[in-house]
């Protein structure tokens, strides 16, 4: 038996064999779970095609975190497949082109409060609609980018990560009672489509390996995968509001 045998879980942000998202629904299937993804727009039909290269193919629901009926039809969407559902997986992130490059000091209030809602405001948006859906308790789990630091190039988005971390803290507050855990788990630096989008991101690359305790693969997404698998089951059932960090240790050594 798998470690998440019999589960239903929902992942967001299945767009290519590559990245994070579609290895955790990989794993989750293989550990014995039910999964279902969401996408939506002209990306639904990429989602359903990727769907078709996981172990067994998973169905699609629309969902668009920024859309009120979406979020309030989820349930029902959702309910189509599966009865309840036992994890969520936020993977979802998105800044403009201006909010990101170097263009910090530029940037305006449009274009940050579009990076704030869809990556970090969207974490509470989802796991509300999800939460109709949660039997008993259930464990969120979101993709992170560790905001303790400025890195090169990140700007606006650093600042939604780090909105993301505290987004985070106060829905594993407000939803213990519930028996609901809600984590995140931070990658260090890998190449999928959310890398390519962001300006100057071999920087990040020239300076991970220089500074990581382990040597860090930016090619492999499994090993953060296997994390976000973990937070999903039953084996860490008494942690929540935590980031568990999969950088190769960047996070702990000092430059």
């Amino acid at each position: 038996m798998g470690i998440l045998q019999g589960k239903n879980i929902l992942v967001t942000g299945v767009l290519t064999e590559a990245s994070i998202a579609f290895h955790v629904a990989r794993l989750a299937q293989e550990q014995g779970a039910n999964v279902v993804l969401s996408s939506f727009g002209r990306a639904s039909r990429i989602t359903e095609r990727i769907s078709a290269r996981l172990p067994q193919l998973a169905p699609v629901v629309e969902l668009d975190v920024t859309n009120d009926e979406d979020l309030a039809a989820l349930a029902d969407r959702v309910r189509a497949y599966v009865p309840t559902l036992d994890g969520v997986v936020h993977s979802i992130a998105f800044a403009p082109e201006a909010a990101l490059g170097g263009n910090f000091l530029n940037t305006a209030w449009p274009d940050v409060a579009t990076a704030i809602q869809i990556s970090a405001f969207s974490l509470k948006s989802l796991t509300m609609a999800a939460r109709p859906l949660f039997n008993g308790g259930a464990s969120v789990v979101g993709l992170d980018f560790d905001a303790t630091v400025a890195w090169p190039k990140y700007d606006w988005m650093g600042v939604a990560k780090a909105a993301l971390e505290s987004t985070t803290r106060y829905l594993a507050r407000d939803l213990g009672p519930e028996n609901v855990r809600v984590n995140l788990v931070s990658a260090g630096p890998l190449r999928t489509i959310a890398a390519k989008s962001i300006p100057g991101f071999e920087q990040f690359e020239a300076l991970w390996n220089q500074r990581s305790a382990l040597t860090w693969d930016f090619n492999d997404p499994v090993p953060t995968a296997q994390a976000v698998a973990v937070l999903l089951s039953d084996w860490m059932p008494k942690t929540t509001g935590e980031i568990i960090h999969v950088d190769g240790g960047v996070h702990a050594i000092g430059g």
